[in-house]
């Protein structure tokens, strides 16, 4: 869509009838679809769904994740004019991308959740497309991989985050935060030897055969090596790929409900993500962007961008089938 399209059109969330292309609308006004995409249930021909999952009953700590999914969508309404930098490729114009809007549940049901959400991004992977999730706490990625693994099989993960979330839980109907991809992997939802974490700043002993990269190990390494092991690890197997946001330093995001200090910088998490393109991404999803924990809105800003890289990777993938 040109400039001068744009002009005679009213709010693109709504209006615009082609899925590709750059929008060119006020950043200041109008729905905030992610990245100025459609809002739409029909997922005919799309490649790729954003969805919200405004949901944070399973936190440890402080809630307010449930405000993340529209907080990214409004931060992202600053990005759609030009093609995502440091790619070869411009995702928004040669894919289709709808915004599918939030999952829609009962929040007073906290036990129905699981099974809605997995029956959410199922409908998603059914209709050919596949989904990038905004959250929401990390619980989310355990039932979106139930779907996943639906159809693909065992999946390999790739987790940038400051903690492992494999703490011993055998209470599988359970929900929290710090517990699902423990039991993702006693599950078969996971394949441990080929699944990476990345940003780990906090003491877990028990790796479940999960590589860990921590924090310290970017720092001190590089980008290009960790990336080069994260393909060695990864291969060519589908891969779902969550990036909690506190994997990035307080500093960089403070909005979140458990942060730790000595994280990823948001030029480190950049650099990794661009240079990953080429695996066999299947889906993805950004979590614990908290705004009432950041007045700045510098989280959302960052959330927006790891989502929009999420894109980048799936849009790769998908040029090169």
């Amino acid at each position: 869509m040109s400039l001068e399209d744009a002009k005679t059109q009213v709010d693109q969330a709504f209006t615009r009838e082609d899925l590709k292309g750059p929008s060119f609308e006020n950043a200041f006004g109008g729905a905030t679809s992610f990245l100025r995409r459609r809002y739409t249930k029909d997922l005919t021909g799309v490649d790729i769904a954003v969805t919200g999952v405004p949901f944070d009953q399973a936190v440890t700590n402080r809630t307010g994740t449930r405000l993340g999914p529209r907080a990214i969508r409004e931060a992202s309404t600053l990005q759609p004019y030009d093609p995502p930098f440091g790619w070869d490729f411009d995702v928004l114009s040669e894919c289709a991308i709808a915004d599918y809007g939030d999952l829609a549940f009962d929040y007073a049901q906290v036990s129905q959740f699981p099974a809605a959400l997995t029956a959410h991004i199922r409908g998603i992977l059914d209709a050919g497309a596949a989904s990038v999730a905004l959250g929401g706490d990390h619980y989310i990625s355990f039932p979106i991989l139930r779907a996943y693994a639906e159809k693909f099989g065992p999946m390999s993960l790739l987790h940038f985050d400051a903690h492992s979330d494999t703490w011993v839980d055998d209470d599988m109907d359970r929900i929290d935060h710090g517990t699902m991809f423990y039991k993702a992997i006693k599950l078969g939802l996971i394949d441990p030897a080929t699944s990476v974490q990345v940003g780990i700043r906090t003491t877990n002993p028990d790796t479940m055969g999960v590589t860990t990269i921590s924090a310290r190990d970017v720092h001190e390494r590089g980008t290009a090596s960790v990336v080069a092991q994260i393909r060695q690890v990864l291969g060519d197997r589908p891969t779902y790929l969550t990036f909690d946001i506190d994997a990035l330093d307080p500093a960089f995001a403070p909005g979140t409900g458990t942060p730790v200090w000595g994280g990823l910088t948001t030029w480190q998490a950049a650099a990794m993500l661009r240079d990953l393109a080429g695996i066999n991404i299947q889906g993805g999803d950004v979590v614990e962007v908290s705004p009432p924990f950041d007045t700045t809105g510098a989280t959302a800003i960052a959330g927006a961008h790891v989502a929009t890289e999420l894109l980048c990777l799936i849009g790769a993938r998908i040029r090169s089938t």
